[in-house]
């Protein structure tokens, strides 16, 4: 009855917040149109900021530029850690894996344009959420999209619709958090940790109960557990990833150059699925959006409570988020399911047609050593509960700015039931609303990165003056 709920649930949601504006084979949602153009625009309209202060971003994240000066509950490198165990979870093992067997091996390229446009779109909310977040009397700091569109737009004239927008993006947001921050990420994990627990198969609530266990001990402890939890967590988990993924790859070295003139090539003119090459790019920018977010506008929420002096310095260090998430990690799993052919393998059908992207990628770890899948179980639960964490503090933060501070404990409970819910919902129904509700969060988000973006160009030529002179 739930699974059916959602199901048709989706089917209204669709109707309203997606428009084909190319329609066909090759439909292209509005929405992700939407984040191409905003993402591209502003990479050029901030100097290809993305490329030439990743050298200072890392200073930063290393602590060369801390001063008494900062104020935060966080710091820089735990906001990150922490924005980033929201971004670096089953996005990248399930998604990819989705995307591939769905638009081909083409999709892989336009992930890796998409994060790379989408690393300017993070400094830019990124930065926004620092400049007008808010410090609350008991110590909390609320900020993100919801702040920026309700004060930011006020000081243009627009109070009605920037609130209208800011309650929006919160409502989209707390929909977000439960399905894509929560549900996806059980269902998904519950996929690939079944196979090596059989009676998780038909009892798979079981698995919600342990998980919701888990993400409570940390979450009702607030944004200073979960940042410290992330810290701990994140490097941890990439690394045991990344591990196994350059083993797997290095194990097919002589069979890489035929699979990234694959890529490239089907990015332009695919040969089978997905309604060819506009629908490849869809695939890729949709798994690209929902693995890094940006452009969505919820990690602001985390980069918010970090302690910088400068708005624009937390921004830089945004940067970072959509490249180590999507153009290193989402390119690793997409050599590993590229080299070892399991996208198309006719045995595998029913994994791709059930949207069970972590099973596939399982199957891709365990066709090179038999015993690799427990690794990406190991992986897949750490991602998992990683993403969890993060997203529970994004939504209860937008809950918050709705409700009130007294209903945040409300909003935490409610997140523990639905990952229970989401062992038990089908991952296609799943996988939808997800898509639905992280996508539809740019619109607003975007709108607010539009009419503000002339105060983040103001405070990085100050900034960079700042930085060229030695003042920092």
């Amino acid at each position: 009855m739930i699974d059916a709920f959602f199901g048709e649930l989706n089917g209204y949601l669709a109707s309203v917040l997606f428009y084909d504006i190319m329609p066909g084979d090759g439909a292209m949602p509005f929405i992700v149109g939407w984040l191409i153009i905003g993402a591209v625009y502003l990479t050029v309209r901030f100097g290809f900021i993305n490329v030439r202060m990743m050298r200072h971003a890392f200073d930063v994240i290393r602590g060369k530029y801390q001063s008494a000066d900062d104020r935060g509950e966080v710091s820089p490198f735990q906001a990150l850690t922490t924005a980033l165990s929201a971004t670096v979870g089953l996005g990248n093992i399930a998604g990819v894996a989705i995307a591939i067997s769905i638009g081909g091996p083409g999709a892989t390229f336009w992930m890796i344009v998409a994060g790379f446009f989408g690393m300017t779109s993070k400094f830019t909310e990124v930065t926004l959420a620092q400049m007008y977040r808010e410090f609350r009397p008991d110590g909390r700091i609320m900020g993100g999209a919801m702040e920026y569109l309700s004060r930011g737009l006020a000081e243009k004239g627009l109070a009605g619709s920037g609130k209208g927008l800011a309650v929006l993006f919160a409502v989209l947001c707390v929909c977000a958090s439960l399905g894509g921050g929560n549900a996806f990420q059980v269902s998904q994990s519950l996929s690939a940790v079944e196979q090596h627990i059989p009676a998780l198969v038909t009892m798979p609530w079981l698995f919600g109960l342990t998980m919701a266990f888990a993400v409570g001990l940390v979450i009702i402890g607030g944004i200073k557990r979960i940042a410290h939890t992330a810290e701990a967590v994140v490097p941890l988990m990439v690394m045991i990833y990344l591990t196994a993924c350059i083993w797997i790859i290095l194990t097919h070295i002589s069979s890489i150059p035929a699979a990234l003139a694959m890529i490239v090539h089907d990015a332009f003119a695919p040969t089978a699925v997905a309604g060819g090459m506009v629908g490849v790019l869809v695939q890729g920018f949709k798994r690209a959006a929902f693995s890094s977010e940006a452009g969505i506008g919820s990690a602001a929420i985390a980069h918010s409570a970090a302690a910088v002096k400068y708005p624009v310095r937390q921004g830089m260090v945004a940067l970072y988020e959509p490249f180590i998430d999507t153009i290193i990690i989402c390119t690793m799993t997409a050599l590993v399911i590229i080299l070892t052919g399991v996208y198309n393998a006719p045995e595998y059908a029913s994994l791709v047609q059930n949207n069970q992207g972590a099973a596939l990628t399982s199957v891709a770890f365990g066709s090179v050593v038999s015993w690799f899948p427990l690794i990406l179980s190991l992986s897949v639960v750490l991602f998992a509960y990683s993403t969890m964490i993060s997203w529970s503090y994004y939504g209860e933060r937008c809950w918050t700015y709705v409700f009130g501070e007294r209903f945040s404990m409300a909003y935490r409970w409610l997140f523990l039931v639905f990952i229970v819910l989401g062992s038990v919902v089908s991952a296609g129904n799943i996988l939808d609303f997800s898509d639905l509700m992280l996508l539809s969060m740019a619109f607003p988000n975007f709108i607010g990165l539009y009419l503000l973006q002339d105060k983040v160009a103001d405070a990085l030529r100050v900034y960079l003056l700042k930085l060229r002179q030695g003042e920092m």
